[in-house]
């Protein structure tokens, strides 16, 4: 283990351990500590009031045979505590990571097992580790990592999976902050930000810009048999560039822009302009938008021609809640609802946009998660059926699952899309008319179904 001597990151090295057992809105005001009856739901990841922490990663491959895994903590988020031996302010993390080679077969590829007693540095904003793993050249993985606050006894759990099929594709490259230096785990940048683009592996004489105008479709219904709506246009422009790892890029209009190492390449890194405020919803304007969902196309243009936008966007929800306090309140849990799907599901596209959001906008956050290599399943609890059989009741419940598959994406590593079939009961026709009729849908509350 190796820590450079201002904490800025923590190099940790990882050895193949055999046998070794890994220790491991709606929403309300305060949080409090997750009990866990199912070791594999991980709803929680979705749920910010189940979660008191939320790191953030990065993988890069370093070389042929060696990928870096970065975590990083918003300094906000950690729990700091004196009660130690040295008297000071000390947030006390464990790492673990499980390597997996998926190609062919899931094989145990690397492992690694951390205890980090991380010192609380004045304003510092970020802490980043990085975990060296063992990988080989043509080869899918995906790394299990769980991370566990041991002094709130709170864990997290994440799936990252990557490959080292290519020298061209996402995964060779790091981003810096252009200013600071230090690594950049966001591919959402601001208009005025600039970065360095890092090739790791085998640094190309040229980059190629490649720019594609903002995606603004959003999907249909659950309940509709429907294609997926996705990018079905080529870049605008095509810009290239000398490459050097000095180079400042920014990215000032709204759109997408990959950055691949060939004109033809079709893989390559990819960053997003969504916009000054992205990801928060702070205009009449971009509040509208996600109507979209509530409303038809007709009313949903009404709102977007009306010559004042926020005097049109308060009578929508006055009209739904029927007074200003119960309107409020649907105001702040549905837009809410927008800045978490924003935060989680953002691919090339809006996190609101995404069939994951759509779901997660109107239904709230999964009761059930359950991860796959290949995708995601929620489930939503029904109301809890009773039954009688002599003295004898027995009480079950149901869940309605959607399911989302995992898309091989040029784009991005967390584009998904719904599994739609016609067995598929979604209930979205009540959901819909309970948002209108100022009542919260929830598909375990009998009285909303």
């Amino acid at each position: 283990m190796a820590v450079n001597k201002d904490y800025k990151s923590m190099d940790l090295r990882t050895g193949f351990l055999p046998g070794m057992i890994i220790i491991f809105l709606f929403f309300v005001s305060c949080s409090t500590s997750r009990v866990t009856f199912d070791p594999k739901d991980l709803s929680y990841l979705y749920n910010p009031t189940k979660n008191l922490f939320n790191p953030q990663y990065n993988i890069s491959n370093r070389s042929d045979d060696v990928t870096d895994l970065s975590v990083m903590f918003p300094s906000d988020q950690l729990f700091f505590s004196e009660a130690n031996p040295q008297g000071k302010p000390l947030a006390e993390m464990l790492i673990t990571v499980k390597l997996y080679n998926i190609t062919g077969r899931r094989i145990l590829a690397d492992t690694a097992f951390y205890n980090l007693s991380i010192p609380k540095e004045g304003d510092r904003a970020e802490y980043v580790y990085n975990i060296a793993l063992k990988v080989s050249p043509g080869m899918e993985y995906t790394a299990e990592v769980k991370i566990v606050d041991r002094l709130r006894n709170d864990v997290v759990q994440t799936f990252i999976p990557f490959n080292t099929f290519s020298y061209d594709n996402r995964y060779n490259f790091r981003v810096l902050d252009y200013f600071s230096g230090k690594q950049v785990f966001n591919t959402v940048l601001k208009p005025d930000e600039f970065v360095n683009l890092i090739h790791l592996t085998h640094p190309p004489d040229s980059i190629y810009v490649s720019y594609y105008r903002r995606f603004t479709e959003i999907p249909d219904p659950p309940s509709m048999i429907v294609p997926e709506r996705t990018i079905d246009y080529g870049p605008d422009t095509i810009v290239p560039l000398p490459y050097s790892d000095t180079l400042p890029l920014n990215f000032p209009n709204e759109g997408i822009y990959q950055i691949s190492t060939g004109r033809e390449t079709t893989e390559g890194y990819t960053l997003l302009n969504l916009g000054p405020v992205f990801p928060e919803m702070n205009t009449p304007e971009i509040m509208i938008e996600p109507l979209a969902y509530l409303t038809d196309p007709a009313e949903l243009d009404s709102l977007f021609n009306a010559p004042k936008h926020k005097l049109a966007l308060d009578e929508f929800w006055i009209g739904c809640g029927g007074n200003i306090e119960r309107s409020r309140e649907l105001i702040r849990i549905y837009y809410t609802r927008v800045l978490y799907a924003n935060r989680y599901f953002t691919s090339y596209k809006d996190g609101w946009r995404t069939e994951r959001g759509m779901i997660y906008i109107i239904y709230g956050p999964p009761d059930k998660v359950y991860k796959t290599t290949d995708g995601e399943d929620w489930g939503y609890r029904k109301p809890v059926i009773k039954s009688r059989w002599g003295n004898r009741y027995t009480v079950s419940d149901e869940y309605l699952y959607f399911t989302f598959r995992k898309k091989d994406s040029v784009f991005s590593d967390n584009d998904y899309y719904l599994s739609r079939n016609e067995s598929l009961i979604t209930y979205w026709a009540q959901a819909i008319a309970s948002w209108k009729r100022g009542i919260v849908f929830r598909l375990d509350n009998p009285a909303d179904i």
